[in-house]
């Protein structure tokens, strides 16, 4: 099972990660078609024998250089919006996983399940050598005692808020990241494509024991999330 923690350069597990790369590929070719027209331009200028030392004004190219930057930022902007709108969209979410901040650990709860809630910790060095010992590799520091198991492929919504100050529940990975903020409700629903295990962090200064506070989803298939659900019941 791969373990995911920065972005990697393969096809991303997440859709609204694979979203912003098709717009950041998108962008990349407009802008590439500007920089070689505009290089061309250049050198045409730097290495044409012919000049006008008495040319003062050029309206046609004016206008040409006013009107065209407003269609370029036009084709930019429109899937630009188009993502946004994407990334805050939910449909019909299969689970709601409820996630609080604390100082300075995470607490969860499914809430459509009664007996899924725990806290999680990050793993001490001693059960971290543990792991390793067993061929479990586990990252220092982004390991958690209690992984949150939830299913790939499924429409997940997530419910963020904190108990004491404002933390940030972000994972990289999955181009995830929700403030949780005291009397505050935000959430964000995500769609994993594939299993894996994605690591994180509190991304808001909480704190002396900011940076302790590690989060680590682990998405498995839809039966054997069925099984660990039958076993808490």
């Amino acid at each position: 099972m791969k373990k995911y923690f920065w972005p990697i350069f393969d096809d991303m597990p997440s859709l609204t990660i694979m979203a912003m790369e098709d717009f950041h590929d998108y962008t990349m070719v407009i802008l590439t078609m500007i920089l070689m027209f505009l290089t061309i331009f250049i050198l045409k200028v730097i290495f044409s024998p012919f000049k006008n030392l008495y040319l003062v004004e050029g309206q046609s190219l004016e206008f040409f250089w006013t009107i065209l930057p407003m269609f370029i930022l036009i084709f930019i902007a429109y899937p630009s919006l188009f993502y946004l709108y994407f990334s805050e969209l939910s449909f019909n979410p299969s689970l709601t996983l409820k996630i609080f901040g604390a100082q300075w650990y995470w607490i969860y709860e499914l809430s459509d399940f009664s007996e899924m809630n725990f806290n999680s910790y990050m793993m001490n060095d001693d059960n971290l050598f543990e792991l390793k010992s067993k061929n479990n590799l586990g990252w220092r520091l982004l390991e958690c005692d209690t992984r949150v198991t939830l299913p790939f492929e499924t429409e997940i919504r997530l419910l963020v808020s904190s108990q004491d100050v404002i933390h940030s529940f972000s994972i990289p990975s999955l181009s995830l990241k929700v403030d949780a903020i005291p009397g505050r409700l935000n959430w964000v629903s995500i769609f994993v494509k594939r299993p894996g295990t994605y690591y994180g962090q509190c991304s808001e200064i909480c704190g002396v024991g900011h940076a302790f506070m590690p989060i680590s989803l682990d998405f498995i298939n839809k039966k054997d999330f069925i099984e660990i659900l039958n076993k808490f019941n």
